[in-house]
């Protein structure tokens, strides 16, 4: 067995597809012992695998681009390949039913945003941007934890609020809480994803491969697996929440198409993702496409399945 120390960049519903392909066996099979690691912060992700406590990360493209972006040079050049999340998993949660909603609505509302990470709201600030609207004409809460914003929410302190699941099901399923837009309604944009320093997918391609058709398996399964087995794969990762609330997380997950059907990361959504970031000036360098992700290892695992 090889090992392979992989860091999860945070705790959420959204990974599920990773967490089953830890469960299921896959890499077993695959003659792999991976390792699940944690980084001291979502913010060290990228940087830990060139400081030696990881291999391969899952999280956001984000993080990848930013790295490149401060650090633009071979030797600190990340290439994703293998991707699971393909759409936005944020939601906006408002204190009323609002089927009629609009993005220009919030323009009226006291929004709370997510603080735990920036993706989020770069995101949705290019969507304000795209819709026409100056984010910064919106009235804005941002120095809170979705926990907070959540509590916020049930006192009536802010009119909408910008989460993940589990927030999302519990807040619903108490009635505290109205979905009034799914970020994953836009379409394809790239937030999840493995990724490695090009130096080990040049030494390692045999683990990139490995990892890759683990995860599809897992993905071919999670789209034809009742929803109660899919919840018990990975509820161990998840013990606070009941199982009608895991199940109504990943259900919706599915029903939002955020789950990728394989690991192929589109040029498309990386597009998608790369525009906010630079629109929200969180990064400065326009990193090409070709340049941080390497297609060939999930056409590759994609292929195999296809041969006769």
């Amino acid at each position: 067995m090889q090992q392979v120390r992989l860091h999860e960049s945070l705790r959420a519903v959204f990974y599920t597809p990773y967490y089953a392909a830890l469960e299921r066996g896959g890499h077993q099979r695959e003659g792999l012992d991976v390792v699940l690691t944690q980084p001291s912060g979502p913010n060290r992700a990228a940087s830990d695998l060139f400081d030696g406590y990881a291999d391969v990360t899952w999280g956001g493209p984000m993080r990848m681009l930013q790295c490149m972006s401060q650090n633009p040079s071979t030797e600190n050049r990340l290439v994703a390949f293998g991707e699971a999340v393909a759409k936005d998993p944020f939601l906006l949660i408002g204190n009323r039913p609002f089927p009629d909603f609009r993005l220009s609505d919030l323009r009226d509302c006291r929004l709370a945003t997510v603080s735990e990470v920036p993706t989020p709201w770069l995101c949705l600030q290019e969507d304000l941007r795209r819709a026409g609207i100056d984010p910064s004409s919106i009235d804005r809460v941002s120095d809170r934890t979705m926990a907070e914003n959540a509590n916020a929410l049930r006192a009536g302190e802010v009119d909408v609020i910008q989460v993940f699941e589990p927030f999302v099901q519990t807040l619903v399923a108490e009635g505290a809480g109205h979905i009034w837009y799914a970020a994953a309604s836009r379409g394809l944009t790239s937030y999840t994803t493995y990724y490695a320093p090009l130096s080990f997918c040049k030494s390692e391609r045999n683990i990139l491969l490995s990892l890759t058709r683990a995860l599809y398996d897992v993905q071919i399964w999670l789209h034809e697996a009742p929803i109660s087995e899919v919840a018990k794969t990975v509820h161990k990762y998840f013990p606070e929440l009941s199982d009608s609330i895991l199940e109504g997380a990943i259900h919706r997950y599915l029903n939002l198409e955020i789950w990728g059907r394989d690991p192929l990361l589109d040029m498309s959504g990386y597009l998608r993702l790369k525009m906010a970031l630079i629109s929200g000036g969180f990064i400065e360098r326009d990193t090409p496409y070709e340049e941080c992700v390497d297609p060939s290892i999930a056409k590759t695992i994609i292929s195999e399945r296809q041969k006769p």
